[in-house]
């Protein structure tokens, strides 16, 4: 049967920067190994699979693949999925429309501004707040692994540290953009990388934002999700809030942080992380994108 899809580029305004995403619109019938064989064949960083969802209060139930294994959530397959899903049913007319998708993490409420027919912006609520999920490998074996120096990780008061938000990520600080710059993956390190069952490395310099907010450079590293690296990583960024809350003195109220990705690979991306703050902890955290629609077609399948 003919399956439809469309390819979007994520947290980018412009066609052809951002993160490269496939959503399969027509999923029903499409078991584990079908999904998994379609994201090989699309061989992006993640392709989402739509289905209908469990409760009909929700607008829908995703999946979400990388070329090797799938993922209970992750952040550009929710904003770009979010954006199509809007786009269809606000007829491509500029709006707002509001709904709630099923991930395997659990229900990750999303809001989607139309901007035109092929384009919007779409921010979602965090389903599981960040928090750390063990300890990180010393420098010199991040260092090590990463191609880097021992002095180059860290900066102020920014040590390596592992967090989730649904998926684990190993949060490297670095010294600078120079640094960021001279990341690699080493494979013959990479196993003190964590977590171990999907090892992978967010590394992140401070920069300049220009209005004040705190802002962050990044490159997420993959190689076992069959991911080298990924041009912009909303799950990535989600655990980084746990790093933001440890290392960084946040007053309470409303935050925006900056984050741009990609710009190493020439796929220029950029990811608002949204944090409120009571009491001195983290109460809610929201990710926020624009994306546009590049093509579309079916799968013959």
């Amino acid at each position: 049967m003919a399956r439809r899809f469309y390819t979007l580029d994520v947290f980018t305004t412009e066609a052809l920067a951002g993160n490269p995403l496939a959503v399969v619109i027509d999923a029903q019938g499409l078991n584990d190994h079908a999904m998994q064989a379609i994201a090989r064949e699309f061989n992006l960083s993640e392709t989402v699979f739509v289905l209908p969802p469990v409760d009909v209060k929700s607008r829908a139930a995703l999946r979400i693949f990388t070329p090797a294994r799938e993922l209970p959530f992750a952040g550009h397959p929710t904003v770009g999925a979010a954006v199509l899903l809007g786009l269809r049913d606000h007829g491509g007319q500029h709006g707002h429309i509001a709904f709630d998708l099923e991930e395997k993490v659990g229900l990750v409420p999303c809001s989607v501004e139309v901007l035109d027919d092929g384009a919007g912006r779409a921010v979602f609520t965090l389903p599981r707040l960040p928090a750390a999920i063990g300890e990180a490998a010393n420098d010199l074996a991040l260092a090590q692994a990463l191609s880097l120096k021992p002095g180059d990780i860290g900066f102020g008061r920014h040590r390596a540290g592992v967090f989730s938000a649904g998926v684990g990520f190993s949060c490297v600080p670095v010294s600078g953009l120079e640094a960021l710059a001279r990341a690699r993956p080493d494979l013959g390190h990479w196993s003190s990388i964590k977590p171990a069952d999907h090892a992978n490395a967010f590394v992140y310099t401070p920069i300049a934002a220009g209005d004040g907010r705190l802002a962050f450079r990044a490159r997420m590293f993959a190689p076992g999700m069959g991911v080298v690296e990924d041009p912009a990583t909303g799950s990535a960024v989600a655990a980084f809030a746990g790093a933001v809350m440890e290392f960084e003195s946040l007053a309470d109220g409303q935050h925006s942080i900056f984050v741009q990705q990609g710009y190493e690979m020439g796929r220029p991306s950029q990811i608002d992380l949204h944090l409120t703050i009571a009491g001195g902890a983290l109460a809610s955290a929201a990710i926020g994108g624009s994306a546009v629609i590049v093509s579309e077609g079916q799968l013959r399948l």
